[in-house]
């Protein structure tokens, strides 16, 4: 099986535009969650009113501006969660230093781009016209716009990426999802590169009316947002919706090396399962995260005593934390370590939850932990109970070398996936 490397980074997240700028403010503690602005009165009254927003105040360094990062075409043709795809194509391309115009390497070149929701704005406005008679205002690009797919169309038809075309679209666990299956194309030899990540641009009052109906979202904190979102905290009550991008350039090794490529870390392991359980509700005990991490350490050839940071799928809700941590206890009950000895974070404080992209976007953080050797903080952990007996990471960034992480996610019907990451050797 072929070695796969991570050679290229991007992202656009609530807390900026761009990979570095994110990972910055994320180390130095910021958060991006904010008060929603004012959709009108009919929606004023919806229980949630906080959200991890992409930036767009351009007096502020790192807003998002898509007449400065996308050509006018791709604005006019790309849905809101394709456009921040783009954008962190773009980025990533230009961090890994490929930009090939060789068929040769044009056709060993994918992408594996998912979301979670797509173009709900675009399916919600078209609807209301129609209900209303305005048939000739559904735009001729209306099923394109909506089509998750377009999200990695988008991307090989403006770089001429002939290899594998493919999208993911499992709920929250999409961008690991992405990840993990650009990784086995390149192992069985499908392709060289992968372009390969998740977007997500939802930030709806439909979504979050949705949301809101099955008390799924924080909704204590919405005059005081940056409180919001606080895994592993006695006082969780909900995730914050978020929205951005993250992509990875993926590479055979042999073919980095070639090139010269700086290399950020090795795919090792991609674990995937299914609770089989509830629509919404994950296994109590995270029998199914649990698998999932078994799976990947599995493919890894690692142990649990190996890992030295899990950056945790943690979404701040009062179940979901508590199944994750179970499975987490169960995976290092026999690792030989003390509790205070297991790191674990979840990213979540800083950034919301970004449905379809965060999985990609906190594979990133992970890469990034093991790079760097810096663990990435858990903001908002202010009361953290008996149950909760790991490093958590609160409030602070921590130096740690880290040669072995995992990155959780997972999503609505059940569905998980882990990734494994290793410093290369």
């Amino acid at each position: 099986m072929r070695r796969v490397v991570v050679t290229g980074l991007g992202a656009v997240t609530p807390l900026g535009v761009g990979i570095r700028r994110t990972w910055k403010r994320l180390i130095e503690g910021d958060c991006g969650i904010e008060k929603i602005p004012s959709f009108g009165e009919r929606f004023d009254a919806l229980s949630s009113q906080v959200a991890g927003l992409v930036p767009v105040d351009e007096k502020k360094e790192g807003a998002w501006k898509a007449s400065d990062l996308l050509k006018q075409s791709d604005i006019a043709r790309a849905a809101k969660f394709a456009q921040y795809g783009l954008a962190a194509a773009e980025e990533a391309l230009t961090d890994a230093g490929w930009k090939p115009t060789k068929e040769e390497d044009l056709e060993a070149t994918g992408v594996c781009l998912g979301s979670g929701i797509g173009n709900l704005e675009g399916l919600f406005q078209t609807s209301i016209d129609y209900r209303q008679g305005k048939s000739r205002k559904i735009h001729p690009l209306f099923i394109p716009r909506l089509l998750i797919n377009l999200g990695a169309g988008h991307i090989s038809m403006r770089y001429g990426f002939k290899g594998p075309n493919h999208t993911a679209t499992t709920a929250c666990t999409t961008g690991a999802h992405s990840i993990g299956d650009a990784s086995r194309f390149i192992a069985h030899g499908d392709a060289s590169v992968m372009v390969a990540g998740g977007a997500e641009a939802c930030i709806h009052p439909l979504a979050i009316g949705g949301f809101c109906r099955s008390r799924s979202l924080a909704t204590a904190f919405n005059d005081k947002p940056h409180s919001a979102s606080r895994p592993f905290d006695r006082d969780r009550a909900g995730f914050v919706i978020g929205e951005g991008a993250g992509v990875v350039i993926l590479e055979e090794l042999n073919h980095a090396r070639d090139r010269g490529a700086e290399i950020y870390a090795e795919v090792v392991g991609y674990g995937t399962s299914a609770d089989a359980h509830h629509l919404t509700t994950p296994l109590p005990d995270g029998g199914g995260a649990l698998r999932a991490m078994k799976m990947a350490l599995r493919h890894a050839g690692a142990k649990p005593e190996d890992v030295d940071y899990i950056n945790a799928h943690a979404t701040s809700t009062k179940l979901g934390d508590t199944a994750e941590n179970r499975a987490i206890e169960a995976l290092m009950a026999e690792s030989g370590k003390a509790d205070s000895e297991v790191n674990v974070s979840s990213t979540k404080g800083a950034i919301g939850h970004l449905l379809g992209a965060a999985g990609a976007v906190e594979a990133m953080f992970t890469v990034l932990a093991i790079k760097e050797g810096i663990l990435p903080p858990t903001l908002n952990l202010d009361n953290q109970t008996e149950e909760f007996k790991f490093n958590y990471v609160p409030h602070t960034a921590q130096q740690r070398k880290v040669q072995v992480a995992l990155s959780n996610s997972f999503g609505f019907g059940g569905t998980n996936a882990s990734l494994c990451f290793r410093a290369l050797s």
